[in-house]
């Protein structure tokens, strides 16, 4: 039996007998890092952030709306633990929602920042089921060793996206060098659903309704549309 170095919990190698597919949803997108503030401006980093976030819990809402009832996330820093942090709120709201971690590796954390590791072991905890698509003990990302491979997070990528029907990507055009480039691709490649929005359109609306939040807020709530079919039933 495998367990997470970060919280404790069970970690398998397979998904549940009954995974449906057809109503399985994943998320990728950029870490925060890589979030730019509004003109530029350090002062609204906090403010954009937090727009990124509204907009990718409100396609998430459309998703469950629209008969998704199964999400995937990476587990990675910012899209992925954020959007997985919603669902578990959803969850605990009563929601009839199922939450799905997939690991690339068992050691993918140790790089994580305290608040990271701390929000990671809080998703990790509430999670329907945790897996790992590399199960070696001691693998972690590189190359040049018997240790070390460089397709850690492409296997896990493709495991999601193979496993799921639709995608939710926050994905800012011009960064094709990314691990969220190579998802969307595969994911547009197999013919899945694809929900995505940038800072762009982030951008977009904070020139509509300027640096506040509850404005943004009200905005992104007149979003009414899933994009692609409905799961089948």
């Amino acid at each position: 039996m495998l367990f997470s170095l970060n919280s404790g919990m069970p970690v398998y190698t397979s998904l549940p007998d009954d995974h449906d597919r057809s109503r399985t949803l994943c998320f990728t997108g950029h870490r925060e890092k890589n979030i730019e503030p509004y003109e530029g401006n350090p002062l609204y980093r906090t403010i954009t952030v937090s727009a990124v976030k509204l907009m990718l819990y409100r396609y998430i809402d459309l998703a469950a709306e629209k008969g998704y009832s199964c999400f995937i996330s990476g587990l990675a820093t910012g899209t992925d633990l954020w959007a997985a942090e919603y669902v578990i709120m959803k969850k605990k709201s009563g929601k009839k929602l199922s939450l799905i971690g997939a690991l690339p590796y068992l050691r993918h954390s140790e790089r994580f920042s305290a608040k990271y590791k701390e929000l990671l072991r809080e998703v990790e905890s509430n999670s329907d089921h945790l897996i790992v698509t590399n199960s070696q003990p001691n693998i972690i990302y590189g190359k040049g060793s018997a240790n070390t491979s460089s397709s850690l997070y492409k296997d896990r990528n493709y495991f999601m996206v193979d496993n799921s029907s639709a995608v939710i990507a926050f994905f800012n055009s011009g960064q094709s060098i990314s691990g969220t480039y190579q998802t969307l691709s595969y994911a547009e490649r197999s013919g899945k659903s694809i929900c995505s929005f940038g800072l762009e359109d982030i951008y977009r609306i904070m020139s509509q309704t300027g640096p506040d939040i509850r404005k943004i807020g009200r905005k992104i709530a007149e979003i009414s549309d899933f994009p692609g079919p409905a799961p089948n039933f």
